[in-house]
């Protein structure tokens, strides 16, 4: 038994990263999926798995960090686990939406030029 923990032990330690991040920087926020639940307008599979970029205000403790979300996140609570974030890379031409697509009752939408 202690064979097979230590090498599960060294295999972990092997995969392990140390993550930090810097006040200021940007972050995705990982959201757990759940059966039966809409989140961001879509369900199951499609549903977005890693939601942001958002800004790190403040570090709390060496684990978690607190972040500048949006008021249509305001219902949820700002502090967040390290395992919660991924690293962004900024993209000027990466445009996040939070709202959903308007879908009318006959399965149609309209189509608005976001850039020219």
């Amino acid at each position: 038994m202690k064979a097979a923990q230590s090498q599960q032990k060294s295999y972990a330690d092997n995969r392990h990263c140390q993550l930090e991040f810097e006040i200021g920087e940007n972050v995705f926020l990982r959201i757990l999926p759940m059966k039966g639940i809409m989140r961001f307008g879509k369900k199951g599979k499609l549903s977005p798995r890693y939601i942001g970029s958002f800004e790190i205000l403040d570090q709390i403790g060496p684990m978690a960090y607190r972040l500048a979300l949006p008021l249509i996140l305001s219902g949820v609570h700002n502090v967040f686990h390290l395992s919660m974030l991924r690293k962004y890379i900024i993209d000027p031409i990466h445009i996040i939406d939070y709202e959903p697509l308007q879908i009318k009752e006959n399965i149609t939408y309209t189509k608005e030029l976001v850039r020219f």
